[in-house]
């Protein structure tokens, strides 16, 4: 289940009802000012005991990737092994102030694909990187021992567009595809994208990821919506409801009321 937002409290809250109605997942999104994301998954660690934990989604280009690697890796330990990390390029429109921050599509790519080796450097004990965009030094490997994660490797789910080639040059170095589609997308994109992993040898145990909407009293109903999606080859459905504003008593009625319903099942 993705929470579009809301105050930190009553998000809490609502990952505890998920976690209760037998959903796999929550996450959060990461703006630019909002409700911390981090904050609140460490908050909804110590809440909760089974539920994976994560941002849908972080624009690593407008974060320093060396924090980023910490609030992860932090969350995992509070979590007992429990954190995923999104990353994409971020959406100008809706998710960035006027703050200086680079928007150029190009600028933004390359920062992505060297914040997400500067991440992994990190979380596998390295105390040094050095880049085009980022350089990191640092002699106290006292810290970056306290704070290794739980998991052998914290998955990283990355937005992608198929079939451009660079774009699906940066899912390869993932462990998960959010994928957004240049012509038909649907159940037959992630089928073709499932095909084209299979021939760059990726185990079949890639996460592939479809987003949508299910009805909340239509069991039915969802599993014929969720099941072609399974069927083509993606492993996580994400339920959103993204329409602003995200945070009024309408809105998080309505999203309780779908978390309670518990989580759409393929057929």
């Amino acid at each position: 289940m993705i929470l579009p937002g809301g105050p930190a409290g009553e998000q809490v809250e609502q990952a505890v009802m998920a976690e209760q109605a037998g959903w796999d997942a929550v996450f959060v999104w990461e703006a630019a000012y909002g409700v911390d994301a981090w904050s609140l998954l460490a908050a909804m660690a110590v809440a909760t005991a089974r539920v994976r934990l994560g941002t849908m989604l972080t624009p690593l280009p407008w974060r320093r990737p060396w924090k980023v690697a910490s609030q992860v890796a932090t969350l995992d330990q509070l979590s007992g092994g429990r954190a995923v990390l999104t990353v994409g390029l971020g959406a100008i429109a809706t998710d960035l102030p006027d703050t200086g921050e680079v928007v150029d599509r190009r600028g933004r790519a390359l920062r992505l694909d060297e914040g997400i080796d500067l991440i992994r450097a990190l979380w596998g004990g390295s105390t040094s990187f050095h880049g085009a965009h980022y350089d990191y030094e640092c002699a106290r490997s006292d810290l970056t021992e306290a704070v290794q994660p739980v998991q052998s490797r914290i998955p990283i789910w990355v937005v992608a567009r198929w079939p451009r080639p660079r774009s699906m040059q940066r899912v390869l170095r993932c462990d998960g595809v959010v994928p957004e589609f240049d012509g038909d997308g649907g159940p037959a994109g992630v089928r073709a994208l499932r095909g084209w992993l299979a021939e760059q040898g990726v185990p079949a145990g890639y996460d592939v990821i479809a987003e949508g909407e299910t009805p909340v009293d239509d069991r039915v109903a969802a599993a014929d919506i969720v099941t072609p999606w399974a069927d083509a080859g993606a492993t996580w459905w994400l339920e959103s409801r993204w329409e602003m504003p995200h945070h009024t008593p309408a809105r998080m009625t309505q999203i309780r009321e779908r978390i309670a319903a518990g989580p759409p099942e393929a057929s």
